[in-house]
C-alpha cells in the first residue's frame, strides 16, 4: 500500500510541475504581448512625423521664393527654410535657420534691389518666442539680421516692402499663467533699410491679439488680425505709425482674419464666422477705405470652414482659399483645401473644395501667368507632410500639381 500511494504522489507532483510549467509559459507570453502592446501605443503616439510645410511664396523674374519650415534633422525639430525655384519649380538654393530650437518663416516680400525679406520667429529651449526678421540677397546670403521681443511669445507674421523700409505685422502677449499689464498684443513695426526701429504700435489684447496681414495704399497702411477672443479687427495707419480708424467684429474664430485685398477701392478681408459651438463659416468682409462695413458673405456648409488668403485678380474678381475641417468621429478633424470666386459685388461665382490625402492646407495664392497658384503642404501616409504647388485655371480647374 505505502509503494502504491508514493507512486500516487509522484505522479502527481508531475502533473502539478507540468501545469505549473504551462502558467509560467502562458503567463510570459501574456506579459510579453502586453509589452508589445504598450510599446507600441507609445512609439504610435509619440513618434514624430516628417513634417515640409510652404508658409508664403513670391514669383519674381520668372523665379518662385518659397518660405516655411521643415524638420528634416537629426532632432526633428521645426526648422525656418527659404528656397529658391526656376520657373520649371526645380530648386536652386536652400537655406535654413539653424540658430535656434525651433523656428518658422511665416511672411516675405522683395525690394528694388532683389533682396529678400522674411519674418516669422524662433523659440530658445523654453519655447520662449522671438520675432525674427532676415534680409537675404537673391543666392541666399544673409545681408541682414533682427530679432525683436517684448512680452514673453513675440512673432512676426507678415512684412512688406516701402520705399524707405520694411513695415512689419505680428503680436506680442503673455503666456496663459502670467500675469501683468504691459502693453501688448497686435503688433505693427517700421524698420528702416539698415534694420534700425523707427516706430511701434501695439493693439488690442496682451493676451492673445495679432496682426496677421497687411497692405500699403494710398500711403496708408491696412492691417487685419484679432483684437481679443472671437473678436477680429480691422485698423488703418499712417505711414507714420498713427493709428487713424478701426473697426471689430464680433464672432471671429480663433485666427481672426487673416487676409486682405483691395478691390475697386474698397477693402476686402476675409477669415472664419462662428456659427455655432461645432462649426465656422468662411467670411469675406467688404469695407471702405475708412474701415467702414459695406456688405459681407458667408460660405455655409455645417462644418468647420474658414477663408484664409484673398486677392483681387486681373479681372477685377475676388479670389479667396481657405479649409474645411471635417470631424472623422474620433474628435479628429481632417482638412481639405478650398478655392472659391466672387465677383466684387461678392455674389458668389464658384467655392472648389481639394482633397487627395487626409490633411491639405492651402497657405498662399497669387496670380501667375494668367492662372492661380495655391501653394501649401498635404499629409503623405509613408512620407509625412510635404509642400505642394497646385496650378489652377481661370475656371478653377486643376491644371498641374508640384
Amino acid at each position: 500500500m505505502k509503494k502504491r500511494r508514493k507512486k500516487k504522489q509522484n505522479k502527481n507532483n508531475k502533473t502539478l510541475k507540468i501545469i505549473r510549467i504551462i502558467s509560467l509559459v502562458c503567463v510570459f507570453i501574456l506579459c510579453l504581448e502586453f509589452s508589445y502592446l504598450v510599446i507600441r501605443h507609445y512609439f504610435n503616439n509619440n513618434k514624430k512625423q516628417y513634417f515640409n510645410g510652404t508658409n508664403d511664396y513670391i514669383y519674381v523674374d520668372n523665379n518662385y521664393i518659397t518660405i516655411g519650415s521643415d524638420n528634416n534633422n537629426d532632432k526633428m525639430l521645426e526648422k525656418a527654410k527659404i528656397s529658391k525655384y526656376n520657373e520649371k519649380k526645380e530648386e536652386e538654393w536652400t537655406e535654413i535657420y539653424n540658430k535656434s530650437n525651433t523656428s518658422s518663416y511665416l511672411g516675405v516680400d522683395i525690394d528694388n534691389e532683389d533682396n529678400i525679406l522674411v519674418v516669422g520667429n524662433y523659440t530658445n529651449k523654453k519655447n520662449s518666442k522671438k520675432a525674427l526678421l532676415i534680409k537675404y540677397n537673391k543666392d541666399g546670403e544673409v545681408l541682414l539680421e533682427k530679432n525683436y521681443k517684448e512680452l514673453d511669445n513675440t512673432e512676426f507674421t507678415n512684412i512688406k516692402v516701402v520705399e524707405d523700409g520694411y513695415i512689419v505685422t505680428g503680436t506680442t502677449i503673455y503666456d496663459e499663467k502670467t500675469l501683468g499689464n504691459k502693453p501688448g498684443g497686435a503688433l505693427l513695426i517700421k524698420y528702416d533699410k539698415e534694420g534700425k526701429l523707427v516706430w511701434k504700435q501695439n493693439f488690442g489684447n496682451n493676451k492673445n491679439a495679432i496682426y496677421n496681414d497687411l497692405l500699403v495704399y494710398n500711403n496708408y497702411i491696412y492691417t487685419v488680425g484679432k483684437y481679443s477672443n472671437n473678436v477680429g479687427i480691422v485698423s488703418k495707419y499712417s505711414l507714420d505709425g498713427e493709428l487713424i480708424s478701426y473697426e471689430t467684429f464680433n464672432n471671429i474664430d480663433e485666427f481672426g482674419f487673416t487676409g486682405i485685398t483691395i478691390n475697386n477701392d474698397n477693402l476686402v478681408i476675409s477669415g472664419g464666422k462662428v456659427n455655432n459651438s461645432s462649426n465656422t463659416d468662411g467670411v469675406l468682409i467688404k469695407l471702405d477705405l475708412d474701415c467702414d462695413y459695406i456688405d459681407q458673405v458667408l460660405y455655409k456648409e455645417k462644418t468647420k470652414d474658414r477663408f484664409n488668403k484673398v486677392i483681387t485678380d486681373s479681372y477685377n474678381n475676388i479670389v479667396v482659399i481657405g479649409s474645411r475641417a471635417v470631424n472623422n468621429k474620433r474628435n479628429i478633424y481632417n482638412y481639405k483645401g478650398l478655392i472659391g470666386k466672387y465677383k466684387s459685388n461678392l455674389k458668389k461665382i464658384d467655392v472648389i473644395e481639394y482633397g487627395d490625402n487626409k490633411d491639405d492646407h492651402f497657405t498662399q495664392i497669387r496670380e501667375v501667368n494668367n492662372n492661380y497658384l495655391v501653394s501649401g503642404y498635404s499629409l503623405y501616409k509613408e512620407e509625412g507632410y510635404l509642400s505642394k504647388f497646385i496650378t489652377y485655371s481661370d475656371a478653377l480647374k486643376v491644371l498641374e500639381v508640384r
